[in-house]
């Protein structure tokens, strides 16, 4: 179930970031994260901490709650 939960937040990130036209890289610099980490969220195989999320939801310019 855990690992669902993070695919299903992964997807999110991509579906909002290939709206916005961001590549990974782009997104990974206005969040403040490596490439890796957003490759690695897309994918479901990363559990971050909320500290990055709120990065990376304000990147998306997405609430966190429209996020997770």
């Amino acid at each position: 179930m855990r690992t669902e939960y993070l695919s299903i937040l992964g997807g999110r990130v991509r579906t909002r970031r290939e709206l916005l036209g961001f590549s990974q890289t782009t997104l990974a610099r206005r969040a403040g994260v490596h490439p890796n980490v957003v490759g690695r969220l897309e994918r479901g195989t990363y559990n971050p901490t909320v500290l990055k999320l709120l990065g990376i939801a304000g990147a998306l310019r997405l609430p966190l709650r429209d996020l997770v």
